[in-house]
């Protein structure tokens, strides 16, 4: 893979230290048992989806990752949003599309983005509907449909079952053959801002080495063991953990396990 070969020699040329401690390094974790849930549009209250963020601040001018919860059975009026969104299924079934679109329904790992000012309907159908939405920048707000506007991006749908998987064999930055990797969207050159999905087998124990500005893992199925100062941190699907600087995760799996990484740096899997 060409990117890999860039990837690989941007680390070596220019952070020959890379995954050297750093002490200008810092770590989040957050467990989804402790987020403060809201509401996604407070204007609705209880008729809205609820939300709780793991960073940033949707009413603000900043990047944001947040988790989202739909009610069975849930339908959305036709409405836009001012700002462009990326969206991972966690739990449950979700639709997102032009009002007069047939349902197809999205299963857990999913991924979609919605334009900014394209006119769309969510709705949900499981029994538990969690998501992962996130926005670069803000404040998120919902508007109704004679507010639309052509943004020039375009609607993007993918099935769990459509991802393209890369194994650890295939890239230099996975030193683990049964380590898989789905890339989602954006740069993957260091000070590229990308997401992916990364996919890690059962009973996994190894390390996520990271050198980036933004580096930022949400759970998206199963559960991990995160290990640190010889703390453990038990992250349930909807947790986050992040770091800036140089750092080293070191992570445990019992059963198979997908993580959501954003970053603008690189990071080596063993």
């Amino acid at each position: 893979m060409k990117f890999t070969a860039q990837l690989l020699i941007a680390v070596l040329i220019c952070f020959p230290h890379v995954f050297a401690a750093d002490k200008s390094s810092s770590l989040t974790i957050r467990q989804v048992e402790d987020v403060q849930w809201g509401y996604l549009n407070p204007l609705r209250g209880d008729k809205s989806p609820g939300a709780a963020e793991l960073w940033g601040d949707r009413t603000k001018d900043v990047a944001t990752g947040m988790l989202v919860r739909f009610k069975p059975g849930f339908s959305s009026p036709a409405h836009i949003h001012n700002v462009t969104y990326r969206g991972l299924v966690i739990e449950g079934l979700l639709h997102n599309d032009d009002p007069k679109a047939a349902k197809v329904w999205m299963p857990p790992s999913s991924f979609w983005t919605q334009p900014a000012g394209d006119n769309h309907i969510t709705a949900a159908a499981g029994d538990k509907n969690l998501i992962f939405l996130e926005i670069d920048r803000g404040p998120y707000l919902v508007k109704p449909s004679n507010a639309q506007f052509d943004s020039r991006e375009t609607a993007i749908n993918v099935h769990a079952s459509n991802l393209v998987w890369l194994s650890g064999n295939e890239l230099t930055f996975i030193d683990n053959d049964k380590v898989e990797i789905a890339m989602l969207w954006g740069g993957t050159n260091y000070g590229e801002v990308g997401g992916a999905l990364v996919k890690f087998p059962a009973g996994f124990n190894g390390k996520i080495d990271v050198e980036a500005t933004e580096f930022r893992a949400v759970v998206i199925k199963g559960g991990v063991v995160r290990t640190d100062s010889g703390q453990l941190h038990n992250l349930s699907a909807g947790s986050y953990f992040g770091s800036t600087g140089q750092f080293e995760h070191k992570v445990t799996s019992v059963k198979e396990v997908l993580i959501y990484f954003r970053t603008d740096g690189v990071y080596r899997i063993y």
